[in-house]
């Protein structure tokens, strides 16, 4: 159903706190007299006179290389009308809004009391000394195009008018996949259109590029048809003037392949798709009422690939996912301005993006665990976090290769490093995993493959590269699961413990396994029969190297699959406990949490093997180990056993590791602030370096701790990973995302190759 918002509720939310929804904020310091002296005057006079020589210069001193203004004179508001330039001013805001959070480009929004081309041109003109691309909103037809196509001639900045550009490049991008998922071809099929205004003729115009005939286009105005014996046709209409008769919209609609709607709802009746051609595509994009809604469509006929611009139906023609990714790669490479070449990359990597699986961040926001390409999921999702990457790469590329790029990229693999670091510092980390991993790819049995959760990791750690899967379970329950939710698992080895094909392997593993256990309690029989058990099975894999690694846990007690693991691996050589760490992924890098699942009340010399093991683990990263070892009291404020416990074991680990920077026992607050450190505790290691490695002195702590910064912090956890044992087996929470073992994934594979080597 459609979220129901009350007027008082959205006056609340806009006039509430700071009214609006956007601000400034500094980006450089301004606490002292000295930080204002630079920032004004008399320091600001050197920036200046530099882009005075060198007007270039401008993107290297000032923020107009991340700088957009959304402009409008508010002709034209979406599902409004006419409201003038002060009322469209908190549309403006809200498109400043998602500029920001999807590709983190600054805006300010400017809204113009002009209504003639030329007063609406010459005013934009005088403004392109302050931006680095302007977005044209809400400016009604036929006056958009001339002022767009103005700018565009007189500019030398991006300029695009997403009201046109933004609907026909994300329903392109549908309608290919569309079109794909039925079988017929874009140059063949008969396409009509109800609406001839600045979005519906862009449409046409990106459809014709991407191989449409202007034959095959019936597009019909508020008159009608439009037909060539027609006399008040403009420049842009006439384009898709048919020679034929005059027809009503039904007629037309009969046999054709595909409806495109950008007019007004509730003027497509069910006879009229019904009288479409077979497998017909019905993009109904009139907002907030489609032109036929969803559930009408898919009752005339089961057939009909259907999409709206409505959030709570499947396949939302939504415009964001285009202007923030198109500005930010044209604005990356210095565009002069955005042209056809790279509004086809965007559609085009929008579509290849839509075929890919689908991450749980995004399954989870939307309520389905299920996406797959379909024809309920023919466009990728506005929170798909894949989008700034591939969408902005495409459309740099592109400026590049069609020559208006006045920045080149040299190096993409920076590129994309910069674009994940705009989508937060903490998938930095996550990036350096996978990229590892991919280089040495690993043989990973998952001992839960009946999941399907299991099954769509599995699936993206075969496609990017980043893990050989191996899957036990029974064969025909996975079989099943796969071809049920569309997976491309082919060729995936799937082993049964229990089937009668593995007996032979069952039975070679239960005897090595009586070996190991047979002074433990184990006989033959229950040595061999444990094997039927996949943890058992999966763990016996990775000792004898015909995996490399094992991920389990999902659906299973943690303590029923450390158990196997420290039976059958065992830990590392001088390794006296296994412990647990959990990746924090937050807003201002990573932090790692340890002991956070196993070790109840660690002894002094566990804390040192829990710390040392941590520290091995982060340098695995690339990352140096920057250690606080938490407690209630600093530096000796407190004579407790528990702080005396933590104090000791610092002593210990600097006796054995004088490298690190490490020290405690100290508060948690008092760690991450670095004036209280200077003013109190100068000789602190952490003095200069804030840490990045917490360990807690008890497990409740450090479980409660990594608890709070997920629900409460908003941070990412990576976790847990068992450090200590001599191969990699990794326990997955209960409930854990498709995200979360994809992660876990990587990890287990480059841990084994560290081991490995």
């Amino acid at each position: 159903m459609a979220q129901l918002i009350r007027k008082e509720d959205a006056l609340e939310y806009h006039s509430k706190g700071r009214p609006g929804k956007i601000e400034v904020v500094p980006t450089k310091e301004t606490k002292t007299q000295r930080d204002l002296a630079l920032a004004y005057s008399p320091g600001v006079a050197e920036p200046c006179m530099q882009i005075h020589e060198n007007p270039e210069d401008v993107y290297k001193y000032t923020a107009k290389g991340n700088l957009v203004a959304v402009i409008s004179n508010g002709t034209a508001v979406l599902g409004l009308g006419d409201i003038g330039p002060e009322a469209s001013k908190p549309v403006m805001e809200g498109k400043g809004l998602l500029f920001k959070i999807y590709a983190d480009i600054d805006v300010f929004d400017i809204e113009l009391n002009a209504r003639s081309v030329d007063e609406f041109v010459s005013v934009v003109k005088a403004l392109e000394p302050t931006f680095g691309g302007i977005n044209l909103e809400d400016i009604k037809a036929p006056e958009c195009f001339e002022i767009e196509r103005r700018l565009k001639e007189e500019l030398n900045i991006p300029i695009m008018h997403d009201d046109q550009h933004g609907t026909a490049i994300i329903s392109g991008a549908a309608l290919l996949n569309a079109l794909e998922l039925v079988g017929k071809n874009i140059a063949d099929v008969k396409i009509v259109v109800s609406g001839a205004g600045a979005s519906a003729i862009s449409c046409c115009k990106i459809y014709m590029s991407l191989g449409a005939r202007v034959e095959n286009i019936y597009m019909f105005d508020t008159k009608g048809l439009i037909v060539k014996s027609r006399t008040d046709l403009d420049g842009n209409k006439s384009i898709f003037a048919q020679d034929c008769q005059p027809m009503d919209l039904g007629d037309a609609m009969r046999g054709a392949d595909v409806f495109i709607g950008l007019s007004k709802g509730n003027i497509v009746s069910q006879d009229m798709v019904r009288g479409m051609a077979k497998d017909p595509v019905v993009f109904a994009l009139a907002n907030p009422t489609p032109e036929i809604s969803y559930d009408e469509a898919k009752a005339a006929r089961q057939d009909v690939i259907m999409a709206t611009g409505r959030s709570d139906y499947p396949n939302q023609v939504n415009n964001v996912l285009g202007f923030p990714y198109i500005f930010r790669g044209a604005l990356d490479v210095r565009a002069s301005g955005i042209n056809e070449a790279m509004k086809l990359a965007a559609v085009h990597a929008l579509a290849a993006l839509a075929k890919e699986p689908v991450p749980d961040i995004v399954n989870a926001a939307y309520n389905n665990i299920h996406l797959s390409f379909g024809e309920t999921y023919i466009i990728p999702k506005p929170m798909d976090p894949r989008l700034l990457v591939r969408v902005s790469m495409a459309v740099a590329k592109a400026a590049m290769d069609s020559g208006v790029a006045r920045k080149p990229i040299s190096d993409w693999s920076a590129y994309e490093s910069e674009l994940f670091v705009r989508l937060g510092s903490h998938d930095n980390l996550l990036k350096f995993i996978n990229n590892r991993a991919k280089q040495s790819p690993k043989r990973v049995v998952f001992a839960e493959a009946e999941n399907i959760k299991v099954l769509k990791a599995a699936q993206i750690a075969k496609d990017d590269g980043i893990a050989i899967p191996v899957l036990l379970g029974n064969v025909n329950k996975i079989r099943t699961l796969i071809e049920e939710f569309n997976l491309h698992l082919d060729g995936v080895e799937i082993i049964d413990p229990k089937g009668d094909g593995c007996e032979r392997t069952r039975n070679i593993y239960g005897e090595k396994y009586f070996e190991m256990r047979h002074r433990r309690g184990v006989n033959l029989y229950e040595a061999k029969k444990a094997m039927r058990e996949r943890t058992y099975f999966g763990c016996m894999m990775v000792q004898t190297g015909d995996a490399d690694a094992m991920i389990s846990g999902l659906t299973r007690k943690y303590p029923d699959t450390i158990r196997p693991a420290l039976e059958i691996i065992g830990m590392e050589e001088g390794v006296k406990k296994v412990a647990g760490m959990y990746i924090m992924l937050t807003k201002k890098g990573p932090l790692f949490f340890a002991d956070t699942t196993l070790n109840f009340n660690p002894t002094e010399d566990e804390l040192v093997d829990i710390t040392l093991l941590t520290a091995e683990m982060v340098s695995s990263f690339n990352i140096k180990p920057r250690i606080a070892m938490l407690s209630y009291s600093n530096f000796g404020s407190s004579t407790s056993h528990e702080a005396t416990l933590v104090r000791n074991a610092v002593a210990k680990i600097k006796d054995i590791r004088s490298d690190l920077v490490i020290d405690g026992e100290l508060q948690a607050g008092v760690a991450f602030n670095k004036d209280l450190l200077k003013e109190n505790y100068p000789f602190s290691d952490l003095v200069n370096e804030s840490p990045n490695v917490l360990i807690f002195p008890n497990l409740a702590a450090g479980n409660i701790a990594y608890h709070l910064l997920e629900e409460v912090g908003g941070a990412e956890a990576v976790g847990p990973i068992l450090l200590g044992l001599r191969k990699p087996v990794y326990v997955l929470q209960l409930g854990s995302t498709v995200r979360q073992i994809v992660n876990m994934i990587a990890l287990a594979v480059v841990e084994a190759q560290v081991k490995q080597v």
